[in-house]
């Protein structure tokens, strides 16, 4: 059982399912400016404050509470992000698809090739063979999870918009895994009750949840009872581009995400680890 991931209940008896908290927050114009909004580190439900070093070449952020044994965490420079990309195994179809949604509205949805290369990654160790993607967009991420399924596999691919989800099939074509992709044009919650009506409960394996921030409650209680026991459960945007750790923030999302967390912290049928991964979908080194 791997240890970073988290189990739930689908029996009568007591387990767990595990789940994986991503933050995928986006470059800031002023490194300070990222810095500050996103590098707060919640640990155990207690919020650090940090103080930043004066390397501007290399800089970090170091716990102030010496608890933490003056732990230091590294800030992701354009530089350090860029020599991360150019250590992604990113298929050349992968690489197209990104670069074609570059170009296209709301391109800041696209998860990066860092992170789909981790979902690939846990698909791969989980040996899922039946996965559930709530947001497709273009498709990115989902066509990574395909090309990591065996071909017997089976990825069923939520999305409410019609004309990303007309990119994500053609790319599911062009990449010859669409026999492995089912796809669902509609609201991720309706599309998740019909699955439980349909007699689809515990028969899932692995999750990844990038839809409306508001739902996430909710999509995570009708995901418990489809993804199996010893199954994952992976959330994007859990810190929101930093401002749940912001007091000041108030607006409906971010209240959401940040009730959300406090409601996982508390959660006995799962256990978590929250990561955080840099997104800069519009700046990607075309040397990848």
């Amino acid at each position: 059982m791997a240890n970073i991931f988290a189990i739930n209940r689908c029996s009568s008896s007591v387990y767990q399912r595990f789940i994986v908290q991503f933050n995928s927050t986006q470059r800031f114009n002023s490194l300070l400016s990222h810095v500050s909004k996103s590098r707060f580190i919640k640990l155990n439900n207690l919020r650090r404050n940090c103080s930043l070093s004066s390397d501007a070449a290399a800089p970090f952020i170091v716990a102030d509470d010496e608890k933490y044994g003056n732990k230091q965490v590294i800030s992701i420079t354009p530089r350090l992000y860029d020599y991360i990309l150019a250590n992604v195994r990113e298929p050349p179809i992968l690489r197209q698809l990104r670069e074609e949604t570059a170009n296209m509205r709301g391109s800041q949805m696209q998860v990066s090739p860092d992170q789909a290369q981790l979902l690939a990654m846990l698909v791969q160790i989980l040996g899922a063979a039946r996965c559930i993607e709530l947001g497709v967009y273009t498709g990115y991420s989902s066509l990574a999870i395909a090309l990591a399924l065996p071909e017997s596999g089976c990825l069923v691919a939520c999305e409410r918009d019609a004309k990303s989800l007309e990119v994500a099939k053609r790319y599911y074509e062009l990449a010859g895994v669409s026999h492995k992709v089912s796809v669902k044009h509609g609201l991720a919650a309706d599309v998740l009750k019909s699955m439980i009506s349909n007699g689809e409960t515990c028969s899932y394996d692995f999750a990844f949840v990038d839809a409306e921030k508001r739902m996430s409650q909710e999509y995570f209680e009708l995901l418990l009872q489809l993804v199996r026991v010893g199954g994952v459960l992976v959330i994007d945007n859990v810190l929101w581009h930093g401002k749940v750790a912001d007091p000041l923030v108030n607006d409906a999302k971010t209240v959401s995400i940040r009730n959300f967390n406090r409601n996982l912290m508390a959660d006995d049928r799962v256990s978590i680890s929250m990561v955080s991964i840099c997104i800069t979908s519009h700046f990607l080194p075309n040397s990848l």
